[in-house]
């Protein structure tokens, strides 16, 4: 059984940091994707950022050059690392894990999703 579990989130100042992890577990296919997701207060899901089994990296426009994404092949853990935060990326953060092509867009071929991790960046 697919299991993603997400951890990091917190509270942060404008210019803040903060790196977000998500531990899979159950979960191995060649061919996949893993990627971060958000769901913003006023409830709008957003594409954050997916890496492929390629290690291809794809990233929203709003948060390139800001935030990092990375997988830890050995931990079998997804890393997001958030820096320059703003308040507008308040908002939950989900960890999802699929196969196939990465689509930000749409979460398409994004199968299983995390709980969610809380982060709020104050101004």
């Amino acid at each position: 059984q697919v299991r993603l579990v997400e951890s990091g989130g917190g509270s942060v100042q404008s210019g803040g940091s903060l790196r977000l992890s998500c531990a899979a577990s159950g979960y191995k296919y060649s061919g996949y994707c893993m990627g971060w997701f958000r769901r913003t207060p006023g409830n709008e899901r957003e594409g954050v950022a997916a890496i492929d089994s390629d290690g291809t990296t794809t990233y929203a426009d709003s948060v390139k050059g800001r935030f990092t994404i990375t997988l830890d092949n050995n931990k079998n853990t997804l890393y997001l690392q958030m820096n320059g935060l703003k308040p507008e990326d308040t908002a939950i953060y989900y960890c999802a894990a699929g196969a196939g092509a990465v689509d930000l867009v749409t979460g398409f071929n994004f199968r299983y999703w995390g709980q969610g991790t809380q982060v709020t960046v104050s101004s």
